[in-house]
């Protein structure tokens, strides 16, 4: 049986009268692809700030690895977890083999030196992000989609079992949005790595997933496997709208199309 690395119960969050996440309850086995969807404030990125403790003050449990998270030291926890935002700071004046190598501090104390171990760790994740020819260049010198596999690669470094990722392909082209995807599948497959991923594609979700749930209002409206989702029923649930579909040529998953514009 799978083990459970992620497991919530009855998780609210506020903003002042908002209510955020209302009683979301759900859990993320290891070694697979969750990916999570839902319309604008939903409340997906509030959940995913939740399960890293950036946003504390929640109500409910959590529990990373059966453990619950308020007992956590933040070194502990980013040798279990790692997050990864919608986009880096444009402005960051590390160069790339910098950034990255500060990813290793929950392997580090305070007065150790980096070790050749460690910098194997970055090297290694700088090739299988294909970013090592920009090592020496300075962060603020990037692309969007270059700074997302820096980001990416900085995970990998930390060697956290669980990936936590806030929209990894928006704002990039489509060659960009496939190799992050492509990235991702790789780094699930080679290492095992739990991955929970927020998006709006819910068509990318469906043929990466191995799971989604979907968000409205703060609350869970579908669980289930990715195929099932593909439902005009359900998705106007979610989105308040009608869907159109089409048959992937290949595989023939069921996939949403745009809508035409008159």
């Amino acid at each position: 049986m799978n083990q459970i690395v992620i497991e919530t119960t009855d998780l609210s969050f506020r903003i002042a009268d908002k209510k955020i996440l209302d009683k979301v309850s759900f859990s993320a086995t290891a070694g697979k692809r969750l990916f999570i969807v839902g319309p604008n404030g939903a409340g997906k990125t509030t959940l995913l700030r939740c399960l890293c403790r950036i946003a504390d003050d929640f109500r409910g449990t959590i529990k990373i690895k059966s453990r619950d998270l308020k007992e956590y030291s933040q070194k502990k926890l980013a040798s279990a977890l790692t997050y990864v935002p919608q986009a880096l700071p444009a402005d960051i004046q590390f160069t790339v083999h910098e950034f990255i190598l500060m990813a290793r501090y929950p392997h580090l104390s305070p007065f150790s030196v980096v070790s050749p171990d460690d910098e194997k760790f970055v090297k290694d994740a700088m090739e299988m992000t294909q970013i090592t020819a920009f090592a020496d260049r300075v962060m603020a010198t990037l692309s969007g989609g270059e700074r997302q596999q820096v980001s990416i690669a900085a995970a990998l470094a930390q060697q956290a079992e669980i990936f936590l990722l806030d929209e990894p392909a928006t704002y990039l082209d489509y060659k960009h949005q496939r190799d992050i995807h492509s990235l991702l599948m790789k780094i699930n497959k080679t290492f095992g790595t739990t991955i929970i991923c927020v998006t709006h594609d819910l068509n990318s979700a469906v043929l990466c997933a191995d799971a989604i749930i979907a968000l409205r209002d703060g609350k869970i409206v579908f669980e289930g496997n990715p195929s099932e989702i593909m439902s005009e029923k359900i998705l106007e649930e979610i989105y308040s709208k009608k869907f159109s579909f089409a048959s992937h040529p290949a595989t023939g998953q069921k996939l949403i199309v745009p809508d035409s514009v008159v």
